[in-house]
């Protein structure tokens, strides 16, 4: 099996995304100087996006990660949000960027921001890469986003389809006919 089969067209480049990556480090790094700056990567997704956002920091800033499951009866069914890996570090009088690769329906983010808010940070934002708004339940402010999509499903550059094709460097819609096998 090849890794590019089953995709459909490329949604955003890996030049697209070079270019945004570049421009929210960029407004990051403006926006919080003289801070105490900890970004926090949702796993597995949020990785590569975290890798190359924090590339383009240019401000001293640390890194945590968090990893999340979420239960339901299907896709369709929303469940009980579980953590499964915890932050190794405190985030109380710190500043906090949680960094997603994708929000769909933002049922897991409002958890997760309701969790952290507990924690006591100074601040506590939102960086996705992908917002998919019309999916959209939860009531969620997103502070930095890159790109806004439709409601396909979409893999590469972190996001998968099964645990494959996260290595992919452009994002691309997934053939439909996949998701209906």
């Amino acid at each position: 099996m090849n890794l590019k089969d089953d995709l459909g067209p490329i949604l955003i480049s890996s030049q697209q995304i070079h270019q945004r990556v570049v421009q929210l480090g960029a407004e990051i790094t403006h926006n919080y100087q003289d801070s105490d700056l900890v970004l926090v990567s949702i796993l597995k997704g949020g990785t590569v996006f975290l890798a190359d956002l924090m590339r383009e920091i240019k401000i001293p800033l640390t890194i945590d990660f968090m990893c999340i499951s979420s239960y339901g009866l299907s896709s369709d069914k929303y469940g009980v949000v579980r953590i499964t890996k915890d932050l190794d570090q405190s985030i109380e009088s710190r500043d906090v960027i949680i960094v997603e690769d994708i929000i769909d329906t933002g049922l897991t983010l409002r958890y997760i921001l309701k969790n952290l808010r507990a924690r006591e940070p100074k601040s506590l934002e939102v960086c996705t890469l992908l917002d998919k708004s019309a999916r959209r339940i939860a009531d969620i402010k997103i502070k930095y986003k890159g790109f806004d999509i439709k409601d396909k499903y979409v893999v590469g550059y972190g996001l998968d389809y099964r645990q494959q094709k996260r290595n992919l460097p452009h994002i691309y819609e997934l053939d439909e006919s996949l998701l209906k096998s």
